[in-house]
């Protein structure tokens, strides 16, 4: 799956226009973002703030085509327009109020902040892991940190992840 240059084109178009209907929103002109399409481990996108660039993960995007336009780009730009806002003269949290109401009140998208895409379409290889209430699958990088004797915790329950023998996920 290789992201093509009209499909690069409609993402930075889209870029551009949630750009343009944050100026229309808060009344002042914003910047243009560089943007990038890079393999970033298991991240659909990423804002680098003070770069004033996103970057789109090419092979996830190939795959969520919808999921892209309706959620990860307006997400990677709300994080801009929050710093152009709010987060040059404070610290404010990545996904903290401020990116909310942006998310919401600027482009009426649900401030979600982690996406639950097929990850299988990367080839990485991962690890189940056990815990009181879920199964989870580790990348390789943790699986060998737990062999270090490293512990990870389910942010669900709270409990040790374990092993599950012969679990190799992918």
């Amino acid at each position: 799956m290789t992201l093509n240059h009209s499909e690069k084109e409609a993402v930075i178009r889209e870029v551009h226009r949630l750009f343009a209907v944050a100026e229309r929103y808060f009344n002042r002109s914003f910047p243009l973002p560089d943007v990038s399409f890079r393999r970033s481990g298991k991240n659909a996108g990423t804002a680098f703030l003070q770069q004033n660039r996103v970057n789109f993960h090419p092979v996830l995007l190939v795959a969520n085509k919808a999921a892209f336009f309706s959620d990860v780009i307006p997400h990677e730009v709300s994080h801009l327009i929050t710093w152009h806002t709010a987060g040059k003269r404070r610290r404010v949290k990545p996904h903290g109020p401020e990116w909310q109401a942006v998310m919401q009140h600027v482009y009426g998208v649900s401030p979600s902040t982690t996406h639950d895409f097929d990850l299988s379409v990367l080839g990485l290889t991962t690890f189940n892991y056990r815990c009181g209430c879920q199964t989870i699958a580790l990348s390789v990088r943790r699986h060998n940190n737990v062999k270090k004797g490293m512990t990870y915790r389910c942010r669900r329950c709270g409990e040790n992840l374990v092993f599950v023998e012969n679990s190799e996920a992918t």
